[in-house]
């Protein structure tokens, strides 16, 4: 008799605890429903300008100076004198003659520029095949209505 009673009193407390895990477990659910939903936090809002629809066109000059500082990069990473020779070549086509005058500034101050002996186009392209080092940049450029280049300056890196 102890053990059924013993059963008896495990099975009736299992029940009981199932039935208060139940009510609980729904309980808290119902209060959940219950409760408002907080607020979201004010969100604060920025205009976005908007994008450029495109960048504008690069000028005649800017591309000229793109394919030159490419050519002049080329040249000098030339591995053989042949590649150098061919490069030249190229290089020269965007120019109005090979005896084109390139001008590099040495020093300026208040806006007089001091020149290095000038020098044409060939010779300075040739002046980058054997040393191999381009030192300088393009600082200034024109071009001649055919649009290839009639002066170039140049400015030490």
């Amino acid at each position: 008799m102890k053990q059924k009673l013993i059963s008896f009193s495990l099975n009736r407390s299992l029940m009981i605890a199932m039935v208060a895990l139940l009510a609980m477990g729904a309980c808290k659910s119902k209060k959940k429903a219950a409760q408002p939903e907080p607020e979201p936090a004010p969100v604060e809002r920025v205009e976005e300008t908007p994008a450029p629809a495109e960048a504008p066109e690069p000028t005649a000059e800017e591309v000229a100076v793109e394919k030159l500082e490419s050519s002049f990069n080329s040249l000098t990473s030339a591995s053989s004198p042949a590649l150098a020779n061919q490069s030249i070549e190229q290089t020269l086509a965007m120019f109005s003659n090979q005896d084109t005058p390139v001008l590099i500034v040495i020093h300026e101050e208040n806006g007089i520029k001091d020149y290095d002996e000038p020098t044409t186009i060939r010779k300075y392209l040739e002046y980058l095949k054997d040393t191999k080092k381009n030192l300088n940049f393009i600082s200034d450029i024109r071009l001649d209505a055919n649009g290839k280049v009639s002066e170039l300056e140049l400015r030490r890196k």
